[in-house]
């Protein structure tokens, strides 16, 4: 994700949960190490009695992180039986450069596991240079209940299951007690305790390579891992250990001995992962805010899975028209206090878009006056954040609260605070994600729209109200910027026109 200020300087970051994603590889060792899987497999679901799995115990496994073949950081992941079961072990380091800052991230998993692996308990903590998130959960029956968000103030969250449980962690076990033979194929879906998001996961089991490990050849059964259209890879030995991995943007893991693994990393070896990220524009864009119309061709997207027709945006073919919207003639905005089609009135607190805490409805009464109609309260709730939040990119999940007290962030916190504030007075507000043009290139990007009557984009970062119209909605929706991931490095766009 990026954000920019007026005079042009410009951070972007990748959204947190991708790098988890992207930088782990994506595959099971690793595969979104902050998610918690649901296995979709009916012989497994059928099974009355959980079936024991085997597993070699006490393997110590660790694996450098590469990027565009130079080192960024490190995977160690452990692994134990209990008396209840097993215990896996993961935690993660990365020196990660977004824009030419370079920041680190921290990041450990630890689940229990029933015998037959399913999941029984699990802890998640992020630490970088200026954010700690946690998340835990524990199973009973079909039921997960989670605690999740900053330190000290985590939220309870209470989730329904309908299939057995497990942790990315604990994937490679099942995969391999079940023998999966080339060929073969399995369907995951990934729970995102920070989103509280589930998506489906596919792997198939490809074929059986000799590859080089730590100086050796060794067997290993290459299996593809599909995460929402994106393809990752990985190797895995006859053991069931990971030996190879290789993802999005240029990342991949090699399994080496612990002494390389924490061998120190060159500042400057991190390539900038959002520039990879970005689409060169096949021409410049002049006085964006300006704009009335763009016209893009727009291609390597499943149209039916993303939101590219509704509202400003019209889609035919595969040409998209974005409008700039008005905001005189607005229509009433009786509708504000009523559900919306989809039985939603988008007023509601989220664990991370807190609208009903004291702190949130105490700074809206600061900046905001009862009698202000909408557009009015909405000119200064973006103002405010605007001047008022330093623009910084931070390796985070979003969370409104914590971005109103320390008073820094990205597109993201920009576009969760603004939400949060917005419902608070009483204005229904969602989160829209896609890309916007800056200096020659496309970059994914998060703002707002919020309901005058009509629904209006607002981007806080850039002090727009309506955006530019070169921000390119892909989705919208409080949890479904994970969505973004299988884009990238698959879109390409063309600009037609630009009046």
């Amino acid at each position: 994700m990026l954000y920019f200020d007026n005079n042009a300087m410009a951070f972007h970051r990748i959204r947190f949960h991708w790098i988890i994603g992207i930088l782990c590889g994506l595959s099971f060792a690793s595969l979104l190490a902050v998610r918690v899987g649901m296995f979709d497999g009916s012989e497994t679901e059928n099974r009355e009695i959980p079936t024991p799995v085997e597993m070699r115990m006490d393997r110590d496994t660790w694996m450098k992180v590469l990027q565009q073949g130079r080192k960024i950081g490190y995977v160690h992941r452990e692994i134990s039986k209990t008396g209840e079961g097993y215990r896996i072990l993961e935690s993660a380091f990365m020196k990660i450069n977004t824009m030419g800052l370079t920041q680190e991230v921290r990041f450990t998993t630890a689940g229990n596991f029933n015998y037959d692996l399913t999941l029984s308990t699990f802890d998640f903590e992020l630490q970088s240079s200026l954010f700690r998130f946690k998340a835990r959960g524990v199973v009973n029956e079909k039921v997960l209940t989670l605690h999740a968000g900053t330190p000290g103030s985590e939220q309870k969250i209470v989730l329904p299951l309908e299939a057995k449980t497990y942790l990315p962690l604990s994937m490679i076990e099942v995969l391999v007690n079940e023998k999966m033979r080339p060929g073969e194929k399995r369907a995951f879906h990934v729970f995102d305790p920070a989103t509280m998001a589930q998506r489906p996961v596919h792997v198939t089991v490809l074929s059986e390579e000799t590859i080089r490990v730590m100086g050796h050849e060794e067997k290993a059964r290459k299996v593809s891992v599909d995460f929402m259209g994106a393809p990752q890879f990985a190797w895995i030995g006859k053991d069931g250990t990971v030996l190879k991995e290789e993802g999005s943007l240029g990342i991949r893991l090699e399994r080496v001995t612990r002494e390389e693994a924490l061998e120190k990393i060159d500042p400057s070896a991190s390539a900038d992962i959002t520039e990879i990220a970005s689409i060169r524009s096949n021409r410049s864009i002049q006085n964006a805010g300006e704009l009335k119309e763009l016209k893009l061709r727009i291609d390597g997207i499943d149209h039916g899975d993303f939101f590219l027709s509704g509202d400003r945006q019209s889609l035919m073919q595969n040409v998209l028209t974005i409008r700039r919207e008005l905001l005189s003639n607005l229509p009433s905005a009786q509708k504000k206090q009523h559900l919306f089609a989809d039985g939603k009135t988008y007023l509601e607190s989220t664990p991370l878009i807190q609208a009903d805490h004291p702190e949130i409805r105490s700074r809206v009464g600061e900046i905001v006056s009862p009698e202000d109609p909408d557009t009015r309260k909405v000119r200064k709730l973006v103002g405010w954040i605007n001047e008022k939040i330093e623009k910084k990119p931070v390796l985070s999940v979003p969370n409104a609260l914590e971005t109103l007290r320390n008073r820094v962030g990205d597109c993201n916190e920009h576009a969760v605070l603004l939400a949060a504030l917005a419902r608070a007075a009483g204005i229904p507000a969602q989160v829209e994600a896609g890309l916007v043009y800056q200096r020659g290139r496309f970059y994914y990007h998060a703002w707002n729209v919020l309901y005058l009557g009509t629904w209006i984009t607002a981007d806080s970062v850039m002090g727009q109200i309506p955006a530019d119209v070169t921000h390119v909605r892909f989705v919208r929706g409080d949890e479904r910027q994970i969505d973004l991931f299988g884009l990238l490095g698959r879109v390409r766009l063309e600009v037609l026109s630009a009046n």
